[in-house]
């Protein structure tokens, strides 16, 4: 075992040799072996002992984890190997694999370069399997593949060498197909995992033992001498042979990219300041010498040393007592301790180089996805994760005496959490939680109770829908309360091309500045006249707002307000103030007063709100409903008991297949329609079907649902008929 002193020494002295650092994830569907990959990885490099490992689950150290058996949040160790006599400095993020932390995942493949995709030798490629690697290519985080949990092929399947070997070329060649079809451009045809050259390995982590072809060829171990092992009840014998780390970490090593090579292709994907400033240049080079660029994808709240940002410095050198700049929040910061991560424990150091995965003290006010830097610059691209927070539930404090408290805790929250969205009413004392399902609110409200101390009222779980509208609506006019402004608006339903960009972040959200070509070329490459594309102004929630007004005077001084306005009604809409999408507004024309005392925000906003609400009244307005694509696993006997199940909760079935004794049905079925859905399922089956999410979107509510639904919604908010 490594001691704390003598690791700390190692790894400062590794930190500043780019070359010789690996930023990687670890990143799977559900139950697929992560957390045990990590514990044996960790026993390889000394810092837990071999007999724990895969028992400790040393990620997994928050009290829930352990009880439910899965992780909820992503965890940071770095750890010192040695592969072929040369130290290297791996900094691991070890993230959850259920569809609901998808949002861990999203923000960890920030701050890593390249990713261990693990996936069950049995279960083959699984939905979250497919979402976490498209959260991977989509941060051009480079993967390589390990497949996992083969002593289940030769324990339950009882499968010879030869089938063993045919079922693992399947799996990979179904991860190249996928990697292929959404891959960056540049990287097509050279980020497929090969068998030969040792992107590829397998093993079983719960054993700890692991083969590539080099590490074969270079031994001469064959798969038969694996099988007879397990017949033999030789397992240690396999785990000297060929121990996991070592089989994994040269996988690492050879095939995943330093933090030298890989900013220089993953900046300009995540960074849209100008590459030839100075910080551009340092960014590119990782240079430590450069101004200081980090980014927080993390953030732990400690009760003793309060905010502990965790994340990667791009650039610069941090110290402790230095000041940074919070770009987004716009203030100056003291950095009070500088650490790197061993699991739960953070090591302190006295300053970390660029390059590294490290941990911040003092960065009060911080929060995950700001840019803080030695000086204001360019922030970098927002954090968007694949899918949106569709359920809501209400929370309240139990014991009046506790509201100032549990308010306190859900900043708390909202800030470890961002895929969780808090709303805080202080006047009712009800406040809502807007998550990803069902199962991530019960954690986080369990978490309040057990971690933070607060006991709180749970609400039933409700679910958010979007409002858009169906045609184009006429021109309507909102005048201001003095009489003095008109405001001549039309909206009408945004391009499904313009849309799809939006949500794959190919069009980034945000107010635009005058002449964009970037985003002008994007919007022609859709469909968008050149003139159009000359006329948007901003693109918020999914929604698009176009200044097409020509020759008024003062328009540039009234402008931020209009985009407040619409702002404020994309916010909440016409027909039961839910969240609106999908929607372009239009500002036509305008009347300004000549006095600008006249047309202040108290005029403005009121008279554009008018205006949008009244023409999407004339747009024939419609809700929408979040829908889910689930993949439903289940023995064949039960196929007509689960499909009854799925039917009665508005569900269609999309495909049916089925290979011997198992079935998979692959199902779209309403969000609202999902709750105890999990308990259905098993119910019918004898607890042997499951069933994950694929997929999610927003379809129209059906016609004879609409007023039912919205007269619900409204009611529950309190507002009129």
């Amino acid at each position: 075992m490594v001691t704390e002193a003598e690791l700390i020494e190692k790894i400062k002295e590794l930190m500043k040799q780019p070359e010789r650092i690996r930023n990687i994830g670890i990143a799977a569907h559900i139950d697929h072996g992560k957390t045990t990959l990590t514990d044996s990885l960790l026993a390889g490099a000394g810092m837990i002992s071999e007999e724990l490992a895969g028992k400790l689950l040393v990620m997994d150290f928050h009290e829930d984890e352990k009880q439910r058996g899965i992780t909820i949040d992503s965890a940071n160790a770095s750890m010192v190997h040695v592969v072929e006599g040369e130290n290297y400095l791996i900094n691991l993020i070890d993230t959850p694999g259920h569809v609901d932390f998808g949002g861990e995942v999203t923000r960890a493949m920030r701050a890593i370069d390249g990713v261990i995709v693990l996936v069950d030798a049995v279960e083959g490629m699984m939905p979250q399997t497919e979402t976490v690697l498209r959260q991977a290519l989509r941060e051009r985080v480079k993967p390589v593949l390990f497949i996992n949990k083969v002593d289940r092929m030769i324990k339950e399947l009882k499968l010879d060498s030869e089938e063993m070997q045919k079922r693992l070329i399947k799996i990979i060649d179904d991860v190249n197909k996928f990697i292929e079809a959404i891959c960056p451009e540049e990287f097509k045809g050279k980020w497929k995992v090969n068998v030969v050259d040792g992107s590829v390995a397998f093993g079983s982590a719960k054993d700890k033992w692991a083969l590539s072809f080099p590490y074969m060829q270079k031994t001469g171990i064959k798969f038969k001498d694996i099988i007879d092992a397990y017949y033999q009840e030789k397992i240690k014998e396999i785990q000297k042979k060929a121990p996991l780390h070592v089989i994994v970490l040269n996988m690492v090593v050879k095939h995943l990219p330093n933090p030298l090579e890989a900013q220089k292709y993953r900046i300009s994907k995540i960074w849209h300041g100008d590459l030839e400033s100075e910080e551009g240049k340092a960014l590119l080079n990782c240079d430590p010498n450069g101004p200081v660029v980090f980014i927080p994808t993390k953030i732990v709240v400690d009760k003793h040393a309060g905010e502990v940002a965790g994340g990667r410095l791009f650039s610069g050198t941090v110290r402790k007592g230095q000041e940074l700049w919070l770009n987004l929040a716009k203030k100056k910061v003291r950095v009070q301790q500088v650490n790197v991560y061993k699991g739960p424990v953070r090591l302190i150091i006295d300053e970390a180089v660029a390059g590294n995965i490290i941990g911040l003290v003092g960065l009060t006010d911080v929060f995950v996805g700001e840019t803080v830097s030695s000086k204001p610059i360019e922030p970098f691209e927002e954090l968007k994760h694949i899918f949106e927070p569709v359920v809501t539930c209400s929370i309240e404090a139990k014991r009046p005496i506790d509201l100032p408290k549990l308010i306190e805790v859900l900043r708390v929250v909202a800030k470890e959490d961002p895929t969780i969205k808090v709303e805080i009413n202080e006047e009712t004392g009800q406040h809502l939680l807007h998550g990803m399902g069902e199962l991530h609110l019960d954690v986080v409200v369990n978490r309040i109770k057990t971690e933070k101390g607060v006991d709180v009222i749970k609400g039933n779980p409700i679910v958010v829908y979007r409002e858009t509208v169906s045609k184009k609506s006429n021109v309507m006019q909102g005048r201001s309360p003095n009489k003095h402004n008109d405001f001549f608006i039309r909206v009408e339903p945004l391009e499904d091309s313009v849309y799809e960009a939006i949500r794959a972040n190919e069009i980034l959200e945000g107010k635009i500045k005058k002449k964009n070509e970037e985003l002008i070329k994007k919007l022609m490459s859709l469909g968008i006249s050149g003139e159009e594309a000359r006329q948007y102004r901003e693109i918020y929630k999914g929604c698009v707002f176009l200044d097409q007004t020509r020759g008024i005077v003062h328009i540039g001084e009234v402008i931020e307000l209009v985009m407040q306005g619409f702002e404020s009604v994309v916010d909440s809409g016409v027909l039961a103030k839910e969240p609106c999408f999908k929607l372009k507004v239009c500002l036509v024309d305008a009347r300004l007063h000549e006095d600008a005392i006249h047309r202040g925000p108290a005029q403005v906003i009121p008279a554009v709100r008018t205006a949008i609400m009244e023409a999407i009244k004339d747009a024939n307005p419609i809700l929408y409903e979040p829908v889910q694509i689930l993949q439903v696993e289940t023995p064949t006997k039960f196929i007509g008991d689960v499909t009854g199940v799925i039917q009665s909760k508005r569900g269609q079935i999309l495909d049916m297949q089925q290979e011997g004794e198992h079935a998979t049905i692959k199902v779209k079925i309403p969000v609202a329609e999902t709750f105890g859905l999990s308990n259905d399922i098993r119910g019918v089956s004898e607890g042997r079907a499951t069933f994950y999410v694929v997929d999610q979107l927003f379809e129209p509510v059906p016609k004879d649902l609409q007023q039912k639904i919205i007269k619900q919604i409204r009611e529950r908010k309190g507002l009129k008929d």
